[in-house]
């Protein structure tokens, strides 16, 4: 099969390599599509906890091709999303229902190979079956499954004011939980016109259009929007010059969930006076574990809709591609691998 192969940070090939073969309690999966993020990005540089070598692609969408032994829970020919998180149930963290701080975690194109592959092999139980959607939205249940991780750590309250930097994938993702979850009006914050026109469409309350490097100048106009602060400010940019505004933007006892990624080096300055006088949260949310049934659930109602959200597409061969469109293309919103 053809797969992409890193051997190093910045060093891949695509390359013809033996077919996997499943194990007990396993299955091969055929590439229908498989999505790119900015985790991939990190992952080029050998960011985050990546493993080599390796084979990246961890949003996963394919047909069911080969059984392991024992696996009668699923049957060849049918359409599943991967879900890539491996977890061991058995460490300290597990047995404290906090499996995402797995000690022993796995990710399929994170420290295991991924979906940036002619076929990948993965637990039966990870696959959910989503013959009813179409690949283009069956390829955004991971990434709506860590959305759906992120408003589990939000906690969000009814009635709240959020304010929401980004308008890529996930923040047009996490917008739409807002607004489904009991926000009572949902701001989003980004310098691309047409990703905040497609956050517009799918129902958000108010738009700001602010160019890279230009939030300092802007704050008024978010002070305006929100004079005595926003309950709830979310940074989904992965920006560390973002993030540093975000307390100065919350109501007084507000929360501050950081979403995006940035670089583990990246760090930002709060004054640690303010946390404690305005009693403000800061919360993380990283991955998911547990998530991906509801993800489901969210894009088989239409209730979370994703139309428009992928908008460049690659063969397996054109892997460099993908990635140089998504640093550079501007009209890329969300790219995708298919077969």
């Amino acid at each position: 099969m053809l797969a992409v192969r890193y051997d190093a940070p910045r060093s891949f090939a695509v390359l013809e390599v033996p077919d996997p073969e499943p194990g007990p309690g396993e299955v091969r999966v055929a590439l229908s599509i498989a999505g790119c993020c900015g985790t991939d990005l990190h992952i080029h540089e050998g960011g985050f906890f990546t493993r080599y070598p390796l084979t990246p692609g961890h949003e996963i969408v394919g047909v069911i091709e080969r059984l392991g032994a024992g696996v009668d829970s699923l049957a060849i020919g049918t359409k599943v999303a991967v879900d890539n998180t491996v977890l061991c149930g058995v460490c300290s963290a597990c047995q404290r229902d906090q499996p995402l701080f797995c000690r022993n975690f796995h990710s399929l194109g994170v420290t295991d190979d991924g979906g940036f592959a002619g076929y990948v092999i993965a637990r039966a139980e990870k696959c959910f079956v989503v013959d009813d959607l179409a690949d283009e939205v069956a390829v955004m249940v991971e990434p709506l499954a860590c959305a759906v991780h992120g408003m589990d750590v939000l906690d969000l309250r009814p009635g709240s004011d959020v304010v929401l930097f980004g308008a890529g994938p996930t923040g047009l993702l996490l917008a739409q939980l807002c607004l489904h979850g009991g926000a009572a009006r949902v701001t989003v914050v980004a310098p691309t016109g047409f990703k905040l026109e497609l956050a517009r469409h799918f129902g958000v309350d108010q738009t700001l259009q602010v160019g890279r490097g230009e939030l300092e100048a802007a704050l008024p106009k978010l002070h305006r929007l929100a004079p005595e602060g926003f309950d709830v400010v979310i940074e989904a940019t992965g920006a560390p010059a973002v993030l540093e505004h975000c307390p100065g933007l919350a109501r007084d006892g507000g929360s501050i969930l950081v979403y995006g990624m940035a670089d583990a080096e990246d760090r930002v300055a709060f004054s640690p006076y303010e946390i404690f006088k305005r009693e403000l949260t800061i919360k993380g949310s990283f991955a998911q574990t547990h998530c991906f049934d509801r993800s489901v659930a969210y894009l088989r109602s239409g209730r979370v809709r994703t139309e428009g959200i992928v908008t460049t597409r690659f063969p397996l061969g054109r892997f460099g591609d993908a990635l140089e469109a998504m640093r550079h293309d501007p009209t890329c919103l969300k790219a995708a691998i298919v077969s």
